[in-house]
């Protein structure tokens, strides 16, 4: 893994300890003003920065996550463009109930003045 590959790698760790570790107005500095998202949640494709943090601040809220672990990672470099997949295992507790969910991500991100910038983002569960 080159010195960029391994900065995108920890870009999306650092993003992703914000909401799992309950801190999620901390996304305010990974997520793009123009970011868009697709969640297996919303029929609709979330659009700016205001709508995705407004799901991922109350997912975080809402939820109590007991465990979060990333494998996987396939990081791809298309000069000021990064595209970011991995796998993911998930538990939490949301209305009384514990769910545990393995799934994928997809993150796009783009490099604007020396600062990386999540400007799309897609996950699901693996299908059943």
């Amino acid at each position: 893994m080159n010195n960029t590959e391994k900065e995108v790698l920890k870009f999306i760790q650092d993003m992703n300890r914000c909401w799992t570790e309950s801190k999620p107005e901390g996304l305010n500095n990974y997520f793009h003003a123009n970011m868009v998202a697709i969640t297996p949640t919303d029929k609709n494709r979330l659009e700016g920065k205001t709508a995705c943090m407004a799901v991922w601040t109350a997912f975080a809220k809402n939820t109590k996550i007991h465990s979060w672990k990333e494998r996987e990672h396939k990081i791809q470099l298309y000069g000021n463009t990064a595209i970011v997949t991995y796998y993911f295992d998930i538990s939490f507790s949301m209305g009384g109930q514990t769910i545990n969910m393995s799934g994928r991500d997809m993150f796009t991100l783009i490099k604007e003045n020396g600062k990386w910038w999540v400007v799309a983002d897609q996950f699901s569960p693996f299908p059943a």
